[in-house]
């Protein structure tokens, strides 16, 4: 590794590289947009409204599935491989790492969301949307996209088993995502705190075109949180060894 590179963006690109390189990319990428697809038509055909409302209404679960099948890879992988042994060796720290691994996944969950653009040419073309609220859903969407980025890296980061790390990042992301859902079945005393912690509503705020500060405040925090907990994680299996 060239010690006058900044490791954080030789590892970024070394994954960027390896991943649009590999079918997984393509077979992501095509079942997204399969997924947002009819999410977006379904809306703009059978109710003749040119909106994307429903798009980002149901975003945070299709993005819980696929930033995870993003992720799975990037540590659980480097383990299974022996890789990681190696790349330890270098000088890097697990800051470094994580921090490129991070940007690699936060920037092709971002790829994702590229097609899907022309869902909002097409309501401009078809009808008068609010731009608004649209620019403020795909602002929430790279919030959750960060998140979610971070929380997959996390649970790539506790098993060598890729498939493994797909369901405990899926699993965390639904739980932030659905928790919201759960409020009507609880103490009004406690609907407060717990909507405090659903991404979905925070989301919410966000793609109807308001920034509130504590929405921000919440999306850099969850991706903080998993971020350190991720470079934790790698530093207790680093002496483990």
């Amino acid at each position: 590794m060239d010690k006058k590179s900044n490791p954080s963006i030789i590892i970024f690109k070394r994954e960027i590289r390896a991943y649009f390189t590999s079918p997984i990319a393509y077979i992501v990428t095509g079942l997204f947009l399969l997924a947002s697809g009819f999410l977006f038509f379904n809306t703009f055909f059978l109710n003749n409204r040119a909106e994307l409302r429903q798009f980002f209404g149901l975003l945070p679960i299709v993005l819980s599935f696929f930033i995870p099948a993003l992720t799975m890879r990037m540590l659980a992988e480097e383990k299974r491989s022996g890789s990681y042994e190696t790349l330890l060796t270098l000088p890097v720290t697990e800051l470094e790492i994580v921090t490129g691994k991070f940007l690699a996944a936060f920037v092709s969950g971002a790829v994702l969301l590229l097609p899907t653009l022309f869902y909002a040419v097409t309501c401009f073309v078809f009808g008068k949307p609010d731009c608004g609220p649209m620019i403020g859903g795909y602002l929430g969407a790279l919030f959750l996209i960060a998140s979610f980025s971070a929380i997959g890296l996390f649970a790539s980061s506790l098993t060598k088993n890729q498939i493994i790390a797909f369901f405990i990042a899926l699993a965390i992301c639904i739980v932030f995502t659905l928790i919201s859902a759960f409020l009507i079945f609880m103490p009004a005393s406690v609907v407060a705190f717990f909507d405090f912690f659903s991404a979905s509503s925070h989301f919410e705020s966000i793609s109807r075109g308001i920034i509130d500060l504590r929405d921000l405040l919440y999306f850099a925090s969850l991706t903080a949180l998993f971020f350190v907990l991720t470079v934790e994680s790698l530093k207790s299996t680093g002496e483990a060894r």
